[in-house]
């Protein structure tokens, strides 16, 4: 049982947990008595807290939305920022990274389902690799501006993090690009209905 003791593994242990936490239901829930798991896209990010409770509230959806965004981004940054003052290693700070857009899209608490990382994800790149993430930052609220069609503009903003990372920090400070490619990964995989539908010319606008 030391294991459970390491350093490492009780900030693993945490990300997985502090991203499983569905900020978007219980924010749905608790101020606009809906359950987004059974309703729009049954996500629990802010764009379905948008449109769900947009049916209801208008004026509180915004709002929802938008606090969903800061509390998802905020799962993954906080723990980072703890374990960065404790003298956490990058190889460390990236596996936490990566635990918690796991458990952002496969939380514990909503029995492996969840949302599609994309806010948690952000949060952690700003922590990690803050200049490619303000870019990305930048075009997915350009691309959600000019297209209104908030998948698309994730994984362009995603992308754009991506290959802004490899260009300004020439990688990972960690001898390996995979960490950023995993969480990346994750993401598109999570947004592979969406793409369908994109393809299909089926997405809806956020409107």
């Amino acid at each position: 049982m030391d294991f459970l003791f390491n350093f490492n593994i009780l900030f693993f242990i945490v990300a997985y947990l502090a991203g499983s936490i569905p900020f978007g239901l219980l924010l749905a829930k608790t101020f606009a008595g809906v359950n987004i798991k059974e309703a729009g896209s049954k996500s629990i990010g802010a764009t379905n807290v948008l449109r769900v409770v947009k049916e209801t509230n208008p004026s509180l959806a915004k709002k929802l939305s938008v606090a969903t965004v800061i509390l998802d981004a905020l799962k993954g940054t906080i723990v980072l920022i703890i374990a960065m003052m404790m003298g956490a290693s990058e190889s460390t700070l990236w596996g936490i990274a990566v635990l918690a857009v796991l458990g952002h899209c496969y939380s514990i608490f909503l029995g492996l389902e969840g949302g599609k990382g994309v806010a948690t994800g952000l949060g952690v790149f700003l922590v990690l690799i803050p200049i490619p993430t303000l870019i990305g930052a930048l075009v997915w609220v350009f691309c959600g501006k000019v297209l209104k069609i908030s998948s698309l503009s994730s994984l362009l903003g995603l992308t754009a993090v991506v290959i802004s990372a490899l260009f300004i920090n020439n990688g990972l400070d960690v001898g390996s690009n995979a960490p950023m490619y995993l969480i990346a990964f994750i993401i598109y995989y999570k947004h592979i209905p969406n793409i369908v539908r994109l393809i299909k010319g089926e997405e809806k606008r956020v409107v």
